[in-house]
């Protein structure tokens, strides 16, 4: 009962921005009621693979050319994941639903944990830290502009009573499903958060919440240019170095 509260279609139209794309020859991955049409670049098959969940009102398209060559110079294959109901994906952003696609997704790659990195951005950080959870012998989490609190994330924009229950039993679907700090202290392997102390739509104590409560070695960058929205552009040399060193270590 409470995976299908959170597939509620309220929580799926106001807290989902889905886009279509155009992505050509998507490598797709099959979920049972949903096809998701990801992109997977290779360079060298003993290499380590970044697999990438995007952020919210993004699909897969956005992270093709350069960000997928700049990951290939860091060393690693990439694997951009996709979203139900965004890109050329079937099916629709029903929140429950894609949690259970994480793990489709990360088995379709064909490759133990232990030769992935898991990297979220905003609402991707909601499935790469489900990844870590499911995965917990990867090689790597990194989580940018992250949630550490879905709950607070999802009564922005919906309440209890719209969805026919009490505020307590949203509350127990999220601490069931989206309990981030739960899912971070089973995963001991390396972890680094990069937020920016100007994001106006993740506040930047949600990334200082998820790297407190990681147990494993971990980094955390607070960048002090660019918002939510241009952390990359805006801290582009420090944002790929600090991501080529934390790759880098996980080679050693």
């Amino acid at each position: 009962m409470s995976l299908d509260l959170l597939n509620h279609h309220l929580i799926s139209e106001r807290y989902f921005f889905p886009r279509r794309g155009a992505l050509v020859d998507p490598f797709w991955v099959d979920c049972g009621d949903a096809r998701l049409a990801c992109a997977y670049h290779e360079i060298d098959p003993a290499a380590k693979t970044l697999v990438h969940f995007h952020g919210n009102g993004e699909i897969v398209d956005d992270w093709q050319g350069h960000f997928v060559t700049l990951i290939h110079q860091l060393g690693c294959n990439c694997m951009l994941a996709e979203l139900r109901g965004y890109g050329l994906s079937s099916g629709e952003p029903q929140l429950g639903k894609m949690l259970q696609d994480v793990v489709p997704t990360i088995e379709a790659i064909g490759k133990p944990a232990s030769e992935l990195i898991f990297f979220g951005r905003s609402v991707g950080s909601i499935f790469a830290i489900e990844a870590a959870a499911r995965f917990p012998d990867a090689a790597g989490l990194v989580i940018e502009s992250g949630v550490a609190d879905v709950l607070e994330r999802l009564l922005l924009r919906v309440a209890p009573e719209e969805l026919g229950v009490e505020a307590e039993q949203l509350a127990a679907a999220v601490a069931e499903h989206l309990n981030h700090r739960q899912k971070l202290s089973g995963y001991k392997g390396p972890l680094l958060v990069m937020h920016t102390e100007n994001d106006g739509l993740v506040d930047v104590s949600h990334g200082q919440r998820l790297y407190d409560w990681a147990v494993g070695e971990k980094t955390l960058k607070i960048f002090p240019r660019g918002d939510h929205n241009s952390i990359v552009i805006a801290n582009a040399r420090e944002y790929f170095g600090l991501l080529g060193q934390f790759i880098a270590a996980l080679q050693t």
